[in-house]
């Protein structure tokens, strides 16, 4: 009866050492995975480039182009004239490689303002300002020829400059990267 009652000690000393052993292992495992796990969320930098951009319209002259970066990609933000306004609507439709109205294109109401991502649709160039043929910009890399209102007017770029999800929220500021339900059912 003796050696049963001398092994029960050790025996619940055993155990405890056990789980205290387990559950510090438990905790250090945890500990130590933690670095990997918060690795695969995205860094403040990421989370900030998918962030809308604002851009203020007051201090852009009409016939100005600014361009801004928004997700890592050219914006082009231009303040067309009314000649440039009458010339992209009075286009033949029919004549454009990709053809869409230039009232597609810009907002109701903010028609002098243009938003387009300022990467060429053939291999991603920046164009630069086109002040020949069709006032909008050329691709100096492959001669891609864009009008007033982004859409291809010559070269290889098969579509036209694309139009960034976007939305006015005053008659000055324009916001990138967000659009509203109102202007997404009024488009």
């Amino acid at each position: 009866m003796a050696t049963t009652a001398a092994a029960a000690p050790h025996a619940t000393r055993r155990d405890f050492l056990l789980i205290a052993t387990g559950a510090t292992g438990a905790v250090g495992a945890a500990f130590a995975a933690w670095p990997f796990v918060a690795a695969l969320s995205p860094d403040a930098e990421t989370i900030a480039a998918g962030a809308p951009v604002d851009v203020d319209l007051g201090p852009i002259a009409a016939g100005q182009i600014v361009k801004v970066f928004w997700r890592g990609k050219i914006i082009f933000v231009r303040h067309r004239t009314d000649a440039e306004i009458k010339a992209a609507e009075d286009v033949n439709l029919a004549s454009l490689p990709d053809p869409q109205p230039d009232s597609a294109r810009v907002k109701a109401g903010h028609a002098n303002f243009l938003v387009v991502y300022g990467n060429c649709t053939h291999l991603g160039c920046v164009p630069n300002q086109d002040t020949e043929r069709f006032k909008g910009w050329f691709c100096p890399c492959h001669g891609s020829i864009f009008d007033t209102s982004g859409r291809v007017r010559g070269g290889p770029a098969p579509i036209n400059l694309p139009v960034p999800p976007y939305t006015f929220v005053s008659d000055t500021k324009v916001r990138i990267g967000e659009e509203t339900k109102t202007a997404a059912k009024a488009a």
